[in-house]
C-alpha cells in the first residue's frame, strides 16, 4: 500500500481526512493537504515544535517512542504537552498507520 489516510481533528472538533504517502512524514502529508494547524516552520528539521499533535493512546503505542531530540523539543511546544504529544515531522507514514487519528492543539505559537 503506497497511500494511507489519516484524520486530523482540530481543537474545535472539526475533522479532515488526509491522504498520506508511505515514507513521508505526517507533517508533510498535512502540509500537502493544506491543513491549517500545522505550521511546520522548520520544514521538518526538528527545530521548531510547530507541528505538535496529540495522538490517542492506542495510536501512540504503535509508534516508536520519541528520541531525546524530539522529547526536548516537545518541552517547547506552545500548547500543553500531553502523554500522546508528538511532533508530526517525526512520524514516518507506514502502511500500518492507515486510519491514524491526530488531534491538533489549539495553537502552535
Amino acid at each position: 500500500m503506497d497511500l494511507v489516510h489519516v484524520t486530523f481533528t482540530t481543537a474545535a472538533g472539526a475533522t479532515q481526512r488526509v491522504p498520506a504517502r508511505v515514507g513521508e512524514s505526517l507533517m508533510l502529508a498535512a502540509q500537502r493537504a493544506g491543513l491549517d494547524g500545522i505550521a511546520a516552520d522548520c520544514g521538518g528539521c526538528l527545530s521548531c515544535a510547530t507541528c505538535h499533535v496529540y495522538l490517542p493512546d492506542d495510536w501512540a503505542a504503535r509508534l516508536h517512542a520519541p528520541d531525546a531530540d524530539e522529547d526536548a523539543m516537545l518541552e517547547l511546544t506552545a500548547a500543553e504537552r500531553r502523554p500522546g504529544s508528538r511532533l508530526a515531522c517525526q512520524i514516518p507514514i507506514t502502511a500500518a498507520l492507515d486510519g491514524l487519528q491526530a488531534q491538533l492543539p489549539d495553537r502552535q505559537y
